[in-house]
């Protein structure tokens, strides 16, 4: 049952479809649930891309260098391809481990 204020508004829409003649196609299948989006894909976890051949720690190449790697670089004499994990230098070093 509707209230007072829902069978005025009803009336007002009943009136404006008769006076600009919209037809029930026009307004489409106003009974139809709305449809349920699809959920988004997950995403895809970000792998490492640089990995410390003794420490195993890793960075994902994302934001600012961790400091293991600022320190590798600079301090242990380390150089960006030995570091890289796809590199052929470092799957050596991890082997040896």
């Amino acid at each position: 049952m509707l209230t007072p204020e829902q069978e005025a508004i009803v009336r007002s829409v009943r009136k404006l479809v008769e006076f600009w003649q919209i037809t029930p196609r026009e307004l489409g299948d106003v009974n139809t649930p709305p449809r349920k989006s699809t959920p988004a894909p997950k995403p895809q976890p970000i792998l490492p891309k640089y990995r410390h051949p003794r420490s195993g720690e890793t960075w994902d190449g994302e934001g600012s260098q961790p400091p293991w790697l600022r320190e590798a670089l600079t301090k242990q004499g380390y150089t960006v391809e030995e570091l890289r994990i796809d590199s052929r230098l470092n799957r050596e070093a991890l082997q040896g481990l």
